[in-house]
């Protein structure tokens, strides 16, 4: 059974924790694992993050429920995102492939703080606002992940293991007034499983059109406060 080893929810100390300064992926790759297929954790044949893409790693409930080998990770967090692409959830593991677009003289930004008494502060931003989201309503992604690298709990790839995730449709038509300059922007307070190594968090966003396609991607980095 996959129960990741819980350290100390002290975080590191850190100053910012953001995507400035970070390259943007260039796509997006998300795996999947079923929560009753214990293997699928440590499948030497599980796709590796190519350079300039990023990976999310989804634990989706199987039919054991709670008996599920990989129980203690999965979440419904990943059947939403399933249901979205209009995928099924696989029997053992399945990956989903997104370029991302990206919009020219536009960029994404995410952001978090500090986790404090199992929750932790998130935020989302495109800006300026392009003129093509005016013609359709666009949905935002941002995904709190444990980054877990290669070896652990015989994990043969480093993952990205998805925590807890919020979206949010985007859409200029809902500004409150003709007047006012719209803005891309969203902020949660998002709860942390216990068992999190606080200092392994970081937020992985992106944006998709009314047809799915993504636009633009961003993840965060924390830089250690100086002395």
């Amino acid at each position: 059974m996959l129960v990741l080893a819980a350290g100390s929810n002290a975080a590191r100390a850190q100053a910012f924790c953001a995507s400035d300064s970070q390259p943007q992926p260039v796509a997006l790759l998300e795996r999947f694992i079923n929560a009753d297929c214990e293997s699928c954790w440590k499948d030497s044949s599980t796709p590796k993050a190519l350079p300039g893409q990023v990976a999310l790693d989804w634990i989706v409930p199987g039919g054991k429920g709670d008996d599920a080998p990989l129980s203690a990770v999965a979440s419904r967090d990943g059947l939403n995102r399933l249901e979205a692409l209009g995928q099924a959830v696989p029997e053992e593991a399945g990956t989903s492939n997104h370029k991302v677009k990206g919009l020219k003289g536009i960029r994404l930004r995410v952001a978090h703080g500090l986790v404090l008494s199992g929750y932790v502060g998130a935020s989302i931003e495109l800006k300026p606002v392009p003129a093509s989201a005016q013609k359709q309503p666009w949905i935002a992604w941002l995904a709190l992940v444990e980054t877990l690298p290669e070896g652990t709990e015989g994990t043969p790839v480093a993952r990205n293991l998805v925590r807890n995730v919020f979206q949010s449709p985007w859409n200029v038509r809902d500004q409150l007034s003709k007047k006012e300059q719209p803005r891309f922007f969203e902020s949660r307070v998002m709860s942390v499983a216990q068992g999190v190594h606080a200092d392994r968090l970081r937020v992985i966003g992106w944006v998709e059109d009314a047809g799915g396609e993504v636009l633009a991607a961003a993840q965060s980095r924390c830089m250690p406060a100086s002395r």
